[in-house]
């Protein structure tokens, strides 16, 4: 099997060797422009997130490459086949970016390098090879029930899957396209379900009462939770965000205080960081906390705070220094709240809410804040020290979005179960139309394009359990990903035909659920940016270690 994945290989240090030029070309293109270095890569975008939209392809299909070398099945030979050959056209032909804007070697000044490629043997064989008889033979095993391996080589991490698949199975699915046309909370009894699997503590220390097992082990228990609803699998995204900030930076007593309940789910927190005006902007960041008698009181607006109502805890990025200019005045507060009710959402004195109604993403709600004075106890500041809230949430982004590329992980299995149940189902002209090959191109397509964001999201994963610095990696995880949660979804409804518009039928639900994707925990376009740059900014140092060598 191995000599199977030789070619692949062989396409995949060619594509890398691609990208590495183009990202070379684009650093000399800044050092020769005469524009400031910011204003340049403003005017550049295109260019900029192109490079990051290839660099995170190839790294996807380095990853996929890797999954599929242990004994893999036939099944993942042709998933991986077929990613390669997707990879392939997309770095050297056109990447779709969105709907209506393609990266083509143009862009990057690589016309002459893409066309010289398209000729190479190995790169035209895997192109030409992604043809009709490669894509009915995966579709074949698929409708035999075969799917691709999901092997971690760790037997404990096997049995999480095993078990929250069985639980999604069971006590989600069958239930969550009621609640979400209902638009109704997921229910108590279902969040004290997932607290006694220890959904909320799965990265918390066994110290202070958590699974301690890492972001590989999130990843796979939001992916399985998302694949029967997405909020099932973000419930544990804000004791996530919030073990992270008190583990790596509270004081020992808030450590005492906070992770315990946050891992039994008996604390519900929220994350409350984006304000009306600021976006991804959080440097710029107004809500205000000063000191108070009763200790520390907080002013401002804050919006699109997800299960702000039903939480007990707010991790608050407020301003506590006016003088400072951008990230330097801002702290990080560990707000104490009341849980509201149905009928008095916020209870508490000096803090009011708005709901936001949602085209998906239901079960937790989202809510625009208000804050007049509201109250915040002496030992509020986290870590005890003000003005470290910025960098202390920067550090934490990195595990906010793997979760999320595992969440649209989930979402596009879910996207592809639909389809595939459906299209087998659904007779036209007196055959199942998922034997129509435009209806089995997009299964197919579907599956190596979720593999390949499985796989780019476990390696970035691994990377972070490692202790390794993966703020790059996680957001080419995300970045990938939430794009193959939309196009799955956008297929699965285009397979449905008219049924998949209509509100009874499940894929309605999760197209809507996979479009805020691409915008939540850094927008696409961020992403890209923060990538690409970080690309051009490696090859600089690079050279700049090189000529002081």
């Amino acid at each position: 099997m191995d000599d199977q994945l030789e070619p692949m290989r062989a396409v995949a240090r060619t594509l890398r060797g691609y990208c590495d030029t183009a990202i070379d070309k684009a650093v000399a293109a800044r050092e020769a422009s005469e524009l400031d270095g910011a204003v340049w890569a403003t005017r550049q975008q295109r260019r900029i997130h192109g490079l990051a939209w290839l660099q995170s392809l190839c790294s996807g299909l380095d990853a996929t490459i890797a999954w599929a070398r242990d004994d893999p099945s036939r099944l993942d030979v042709l998933v991986t086949r077929i990613a390669c050959a997707e990879v392939a056209g997309q770095v050297l032909q056109a990447c779709p970016m969105s709907q209506s804007e393609w990266l083509r070697p143009a862009d990057l000044d690589m016309t002459d390098e893409a066309a010289a490629l398209l000729g190479n043997d190995a790169v035209r064989g895997s192109i030409d090879g992604n043809d009709p008889e490669l894509r009915a033979e995966c579709l074949d095993l698929l409708l035999e029930g075969q799917r691709p391996s999901e092997r971690s080589g760790d037997e404990t991490l096997d049995m999480v899957r095993e078990q929250f698949r069985a639980f999604t199975r069971d006590r989600i699915a069958p239930f969550a396209h009621g609640w979400h046309l209902a638009d109704a909370l997921i229910p108590d009894a279902t969040i004290a379900e997932m607290a006694d699997l220890g959904v909320f503590g799965v990265c918390i220390d066994e110290a202070y009462g958590g699974m301690g097992l890492g972001k590989l082990a999130m990843s796979i228990v939001s992916e399985e939770l998302s694949r029967g609803w997405i909020c099932a699998g973000s419930l544990g995204t804000r004791s996530e965000i919030a073990g992270e900030l008190i583990a790596a930076n509270g004081t020992e007593e808030q450590k005492q205080r906070w992770l315990p309940p946050i891992a039994r789910g008996e604390c519900l927190p929220t994350a409350v960081f984006t304000e009306p005006d600021t976006g991804s902007d959080l440097a710029s960041v107004s809500t205000r906390v000063s000191k108070c008698e009763q200790g520390w009181r907080i002013d401002g607006a804050k919006t699109w705070i997800t299960h702000a109502a039903r939480t007990d805890l707010m991790t608050m990025l407020v301003r506590s220094d006016p003088e400072a200019e951008g990230y330097r005045g801002l702290s990080m507060m560990l707000a104490e709240k009341r849980r509201g009710t149905e009928d008095v959402p916020f209870p508490d004195e000096g803090l009011d809410g708005s709901e936001i109604e949602v085209l998906g993403y239901r079960g937790m709600k989202e809510y625009a804040l208000g804050f007049d004075g509201f109250a915040v106890a002496p030992d509020g500041v986290l870590g005890g020290e003000a003005g470290q809230g910025f960098k202390q949430l920067m550090a934490t982004f990195e595990g906010a979005r793997i979760q999320t590329a595992a969440r649209a992980v989930g979402v596009a299995w879910n996207a592809f179960d639909l389809a595939l149940n459906y299209a087998t189902e659904r007779r036209q002209f007196g055959t199942p139309i998922v034997r129509f090959p435009r209806v089995s191109d997009k299964l197919v397509t579907m599956v190596a394009d979720i593999v390949l964001s499985r796989e780019l999201t476990y390696a970035a994963a691994r990377t972070k359990d490692s202790g390794r610095r993966c703020d790059v990696e996680a957001g080419m995880a995300k970045l990938i990903a939430a794009r193959a949660a939309w196009a799955a979804a956008d297929s699965a409804l285009q397979i449905h035909g008219g049924n998949g518009y209509a509100l009874e039928y499940p894929i309605s639900r999760v197209l809507c659920d996979a479009r805020i994707l691409n915008i939540f925990e850094g927008a696409g376009e961020i992403q890209a940016q923060v990538i690409g740059r970080s690309l051009l900014a490696s090859v600089e140092h690079r050279a700049a270690a090189g000529a002081a060598d």
